[in-house]
């Protein structure tokens, strides 16, 4: 996995989007259908051809409207270990410790919050045993502590955002 420090979009340039790409981005966000030609279906579902799909998605990733765009897999019913970990980065650190951080591929989801613990991310791992093994490497060449969440209850909220 990899993972990319987000920052809160800057409203004044806010992006304006084609009808197409409103359309493409609106449908994604609820997932694709498990079906051979996924891509073909969604296409189909909104008047387009496949293509048309596709390049309107790359141009959107392209053009950093959209900074990943792929699965999301559950690692913990695969088998493998998930937890949500926090760190405390000085200000003038934070971009070192961010792509400290992120060359780790068990990181996903790295975000800055305005907060005394300023950095959030999940760690997934192939075994739940590796989550505490991956924490420690972090810390090792962060020299910062990581702060292990691990969930104690799970919620879905099926989040989406209408363009």
């Amino acid at each position: 996995m990899s993972a990319m420090t987000e920052h809160q979009p800057d409203l004044a340039t806010a992006p304006t989007f084609s009808e197409v790409e409103r359309s493409v981005i609106n449908r994604l966000q609820t997932g694709l259908p498990m079906v051979h030609a996924p891509y073909a279906a969604v296409a189909g579902e909104l008047g387009l051809t496949e293509q048309e799909l596709l390049h309107t998605l790359q141009d959107l990733l392209d053009r950093r409207i959209l900074t990943r765009f792929g699965p999301m897999f559950h690692a913990g019913e695969m088998g493998g270990g998930l937890s949500l970990a926090a760190m405390r980065i000085p200000a003038e650190e934070f971009e070192t410790v961010t792509q400290q951080v992120n060359r780790f591929n068990e990181v996903a989801h790295n975000y800055r919050r305005e907060h005394e613990l300023n950095m959030w991310f999940v760690v997934a791992t192939e075994n739940p045993d590796d989550i505490a093994r991956v924490i420690a490497r972090i810390e090792s060449a962060t020299g910062y502590p990581v702060y292990n969440m691990p969930k104690e209850e799970e919620f879905h909220v099926h989040l989406h955002f209408p363009v």
